[in-house]
């Protein structure tokens, strides 16, 4: 029974299940997925407490190895490949209004946020080869192939300094953090490749540059989907895409709101759980594989998704990823919550220091 605690996380599965029939309703109904994640989600957090448990050392050996968790994680990658399919010809339907057609998009740029992105980064920091090109795959889905150089090679280096373009600063509304992150990130990652290609003596411009060749295989899919579905259908992908590129960009802005590393000397101090902002919110959790136990995902990014636990001098936020992601999106609101948050934090660290 110890190893069927794994199939929780099959809560996971709801979002694309919830997509896939706005597939086929219309009118306001293809908001469902929409619905789900912003409104039921936060509801349901706002009313049950945080969970704090962790696993005893010896039951997180048992989980580490437990291949269940593995299997549902990897499903994720065929699953977000068929919605996108199903996205596809759902939108070839004739008589879509543009309400139907905004909500399909909509939906469809959830699952590439959630489940594209989402476990991209997940598999991303996994050791094996395999796991590490479903990682490409499901972050193809979102045009976003670029986020595992930039993330694995500089953010968890960089995250909360001024070097980081995905920590937000302090009073920075989510609207220009959105740009500054899309476009510093970017610029990042193409610097990045640059660099360990003139480490390794090769040419940049060669099929050895992963930007060049993740770029072409992107291109690949666009082009594809033109032959196979009509113009239209390319700008319908585009648009979902970028939707999950914002739901990026919003949780990296309150993953690490206004929390800051010391530099000591020409070095920063290393990165604690105390610079990321964690929520135990049990629904959030599953539905985002963990990744709101951000604090140790950061403090040891090679732990697996199960594994990660809470820690008590990590940050809380009130309430789960999703809620606050919400709630960042009007910024008096967030600064009247988080703002003093912050400012008692340093003052903590300041007076410990």
């Amino acid at each position: 029974m110890n190893k069927l605690k794994a199939l929780k996380y099959a809560v996971g599965f709801v979002l694309p299940a919830l997509t896939w029939y706005s597939f086929n309703v219309y009118g306001w109904m293809t908001f469902i997925p929409l619905l789900y994640a912003f409104f039921f989600i936060p509801a349901v957090e706002l009313i049950f407490p945080p969970d704090a448990s962790n696993f005893s050392k010896q039951e997180e050996a048992t989980h580490f190895d437990n291949a269940l968790y593995d299997l549902l994680i990897y499903l994720i990658v065929p699953v977000q490949l068929f919605t996108l399919v199903y996205f596809l010809f759902s939108m070839q339907e004739s008589g879509l209004t543009w309400i139907d057609k905004v909500g399909r998009i909509t939906s469809m740029g959830l699952c590439c946020g959630i489940l594209g992105i989402n476990v991209g980064h997940e598999l991303g920091h996994r050791k094996h080869m395999y796991e590490r090109w479903l990682a490409k795959i499901n972050l193809m889905t979102s045009l976003n192939m670029h986020f595992m150089h930039e993330h694995n090679m500089h953010h968890h280096k960089m995250v909360s300094t001024p070097e980081d373009p995905a920590t937000a600063r302090f009073a920075e509304p989510v609207y220009l953090f959105w740009f500054r992150s899309i476009f510093g990130v970017y610029a990042c990652a193409w610097k990045l490749e640059a660099q360990r290609l003139a480490k390794k003596g090769i040419s940049f411009w060669s099929f050895r540059n992963q930007m060049i060749t993740d770029h072409l295989a992107e291109l690949g899919l666009m082009i594809a989907i033109g032959y196979f579905f009509g113009l239209a259908a390319v700008g319908y992908f585009v648009s979902a895409a970028l939707i999950g590129h914002l739901l990026l960009e919003t949780v990296n802005y309150i993953e690490h709101y206004g929390l800051i590393r010391k530099k000591e000397g020409d070095r920063y101090e290393r990165v604690m759980p105390h610079h990321s902002w964690n929520s135990d919110h049990l629904l959030g959790r599953l539905n985002l594989f963990e990744l709101s136990r951000h604090s140790d995902h950061h403090f040891i990014a090679s732990r697996k998704y199960q594994v990660l636990r809470h820690i008590d001098p990590s940050p809380q936020m009130p309430t789960g990823y999703p809620g606050m992601m919400v709630l960042s999106l009007f910024p008096p609101l967030w600064f009247a919550v988080m703002n003093p948050k912050v400012k008692a934090i340093q003052s903590d660290l300041q007076e410990k220091s």
